[in-house]
């Protein structure tokens, strides 16, 4: 079957479409839309949203910030956080050199953002050669550049079927002189009336010459997900402690409180386990059990899972984070002295696939908690209580 295509920005063609509605009848499925908009006003202005609703499922694309994506729902239930940076923030009001590199936090608003390509971790100073082939230090900012670069391409399609697919569908360029050159190409679908949706992401060397790169996953959520008494469920061989401060609270390392003023966040580092073929996953259950986010991921393409938790006070970003990554989000000389750091050669490829989806039925967390147990087997998790050299640097 063919899809129907709306290209609604191509650089190249010189081809920009303000606004694009598409309703069920164009899509073959009751309660399902497309809608493409511009905003205007405060930090937002000028970004660009695509609104997905898959009649039960809808989520947000945002062509303007690297292709993230910015709010969810599903059956009333939001997915995603509040954030003390009220966006989409348009990235021409994001100084990613801020506070000691930490510029991209005021930009940070969306549900999942991914972090890299040249870097994906904690502001640092790298050594990497200059313009004349000599070593130099360069300062490098918390998270990358990725998330800040808007598309060049977009198009959206829906495939027909029964029932048909939703599909948005992107192209971001990292690159520069003298500077690493990468392309993220990204196809983003949801089936209608289904609880899940898709990313397949492939990341190209543009470049001539071998490059290092990282590509973290930072998927967030805050209420009504996270809770007192909220857990987090993955199959892992190990977890440990990023610093002292994790360290304090590994006896409860799965476990989250509540909205907490002046909560110090703590971070963890998972060694994932995973089925044969590398599929695997990862479950924030409510208390309750009755509501769960899960992300599906492959320890083949991202084979390293960060746990971030910031249960502060709501104003202050009551969120936690689901992190799948090529590698652990710490200063870039770290992993590459800890041999993590993944190498394209020139015009070769990296494909990702990642999906997300939604619960909220006893019977359906139960189900995804099932697979999870399947893939721990025995022993269970190797928890250590400090930090280990070999993950934190």
């Amino acid at each position: 079957m063919t899809a129907t295509s709306w290209v609604l920005t191509d650089r190249d063609e010189g081809i920009w479409v303000e606004d694009l509605d598409l309703t069920e009848k164009d899509i073959g499925c009751a309660g399902a839309s497309v809608r493409k908009r511009v905003l205007r006003g405060g930090l937002s202005d000028g970004v660009e949203v695509i609104e997905i609703d898959n009649g039960q499922f809808s989520f947000t694309v945002l062509p303007t910030r690297g292709m993230g994506i910015w709010r969810g729902c599903y059956h009333g239930h939001d997915i995603g956080w509040q954030a003390p940076a009220k966006g989409p923030v348009h990235p021409s009001f994001v100084n990613l050199q801020d506070r000691g590199g930490l510029g991209w936090l005021t930009g940070f608003d969306e549900f999942i953002v991914r972090c890299g390509l040249d870097s994906n971790g904690a502001p640092c100073t790298d050594v990497v050669p200059n313009n004349m082939g000599v070593p130099s230090e360069v300062e490098i900012t918390l998270h990358g550049r990725i998330a800040n670069i808007p598309a060049h391409r977009v198009e959206v399609q829906v495939l027909p079927g029964d029932p048909p697919t939703i599909i948005v569908l992107g192209v971001v360029d990292e690159a520069a002189l003298f500077y690493p050159g990468f392309r993220l190409s990204t196809s983003m679908s949801t089936i209608c009336g289904s609880n899940a949706m898709t990313i397949a992401d492939t990341v190209t060397n543009l470049k001539a010459t071998e490059a290092e790169f990282e590509l973290l996953y930072h998927c967030k959520f805050g209420s009504p997900f996270l809770e007192p008494g909220a857990r987090l469920e993955i199959p892992a061989r190990t977890v440990a402690p990023r610093d002292q401060r994790a360290a304090e609270g590994i006896g409860a390392y799965s476990e989250f409180l509540g909205p907490t003023a002046g909560f110090v966040e703590q971070v963890y580092w998972y060694e994932p386990l995973s089925r044969e073929d590398g599929a695997t996953l990862a479950l924030l259950r409510n208390a309750d059990g009755d509501r769960g986010a899960v992300v599906r991921f492959n320890t083949r393409q991202l084979p390293c899972f960060t746990q971030w938790k910031n249960t502060a006070a709501v104003a202050d970003g009551y969120v936690t984070g689901l992190e799948p990554g090529t590698d652990y989000p710490n200063a870039k000389a770290t992993e590459r002295e800890q041999g993590r750091l993944m190498r394209l050669a020139p015009g070769a490829t990296h494909d990702v696939e990642l999906t997300l989806e939604v619960h909220d039925s006893a019977a359906g967390v139960r189900a995804v908690q099932e697979e999870i147990a399947a893939i721990q087997g025995e022993p269970g998790v190797e928890v250590h209580r400090d930090p280990l050299p070999r993950l934190s640097g």
